[in-house]
């Protein structure tokens, strides 16, 4: 049986909790909020925070399952939605994320300890050291789920983007965290028993760790298509960029494509929360652009059945589940090698692949679909039926597949 631990649960997280539900491995999973959507606080919230807490529910399967811990991840988002950020600011507010991961992995070890059943456990990266530390010590085998790449490459491409980009250089929120979390992400790699990751340039950074495990690469699924219907594209080109708004995400190279192609061939869409306040071209773009700071996962992807392209310039990425997203909705996307797009993606077909840090490479592909709309009808397709390929069942599978065959070793 497997305990499983992520403290907020986000889409792969629920996808990996009900694979293991649905093959009766699953003992316990551990999150901060274990949300019901019918309940009596559900009617009561305000809509914005309803809509933050609704993201924290789980099938039923995995529900009763569930052990939660929700009093500080609560608070944080209480504390967020009235604007008091500094209670959860990066690596100090008492608030903070890391704080929270490290309550939850603190008593998940304690249970693990405890656990008569428990053959397997499996954590994610920042909430791992002490869970492993006490699965270790009982002789438990142990799947580390890394969502992006290692952190040494991520730290040497960030200071890069520093001396370029100087003024986007706030939103790179990683170039903060502190030499002891840094530490103990190597530690947790260090106590893993075996590896996954959801895209080939994840493992390919996995290189330059000082303790080499097992790797396996298991993409990230998508969607369910929605419809067969291709929207007709409008007179400009409809440009969606979904996901944080900082630097990580190669923003300011999206922005300069847009502005190379000019606005009377493209409009663009900001989907995501910005990163950090006060930076003055990301407070500029969006101002000057359409942006949504928020929706619900439903609303997201009837955004993008409304768009003609994604673009996703990430530096540094671990998958980008927009690409999936996207894709499943009819929207080729251009994204880096610097992301999944490689293991997903057959450029020129179904999407585009493009050099990091290169807006006129963006600003190449966008031209081309604004100019060529029987391309871009057939982009769409593709993309479509690739998404198709890809059903989140996929992951599923090879999750528990891996799992049953490190719990033998």
């Amino acid at each position: 049986m497997i305990i499983l631990s992520h403290p907020t649960g986000n889409e792969n997280v629920r996808q990996t909790a009900l694979a293991f539900a649905e093959a009766d491995l699953l003992e316990q999973f551990f999150t901060t909020i274990n949300w019901n959507p019918g309940s009596g606080f559900d009617r009561i919230l305000p809509p914005s925070l309803r809509e933050s807490f609704q993201r924290r529910s789980f099938p039923e399967l995995v529900r009763s399952r569930t052990r939660s811990r929700p009093a500080r991840e609560a608070a944080r988002l209480l504390f967020g939605a009235i604007r008091l950020p500094f209670l959860s600011q990066h690596g100090r507010g008492i608030l903070n994320i890391d704080a929270i991961s490290a309550a939850l992995d603190r008593a998940v070890a304690a249970e693990v300890g405890k656990s008569e059943n428990c053959k397997l456990v499996y954590a994610y990266e920042d909430c791992a050291t002490a869970t492993f530390a006490a699965a270790e010590h009982c002789r438990i085998p142990r799947l580390y789920d890394l969502p992006i790449g290692y952190w040494r490459v991520a730290q040497h491409v960030f200071a890069e983007e520093c001396e370029r980009e100087p003024e986007w250089a706030p939103t790179l929120t990683g170039m903060r965290d502190s030499n002891e979390k840094l530490a103990r992400k190597d530690e947790e790699l260090r106590l893993a028993t075996h590896v996954v990751v959801a895209s080939t340039f994840t493992k390919s950074t996995l290189a330059q760790t000082p303790h080499q495990r097992p790797i396996t690469v298991i993409p990230y699924g998508a969607p369910p298509t929605a419809t067969n219907e291709i929207a007709c594209g409008g007179a400009k080109l409809k440009v969606l960029f979904a996901g944080s708004l900082g630097q990580r995400k190669g923003l300011s190279y999206a922005l300069r494509a847009v502005e190379l192609i000019g606005e009377k061939n493209c409009e663009l869409t900001l989907l995501g929360r910005k990163t950090v306040e006060g930076c003055r071209p990301l407070d500029q773009a969006v101002r000057v652009h359409r942006w949504l700071p928020s929706l619900s996962h439903a609303q997201v992807l009837l955004e993008m059945r409304q768009h003609d392209v994604l673009i996703l310039p990430s530096l540094f990425e671990g998958f980008g589940l927009a690409i999936t997203e996207a894709m499943s909705q009819g929207m080729p996307v251009i994204t880096t090698a610097h992301t999944a797009g490689p293991d997903i993606i057959d450029d020129g077909v179904d999407g585009f692949i493009v050099p990091i840090r290169s807006a006129e490479a963006l600003a190449e592909k966008l031209e081309l679909l604004a100019r060529d709309r029987e391309r871009l009808r057939a982009m769409k397709i593709s993309a479509r039926e690739k998404a198709q390929m890809h059903p989140w069942e996929n992951y599923q599978r090879a999750l528990v597949t891996v799992s049953r065959e490190v719990m033998k070793k």
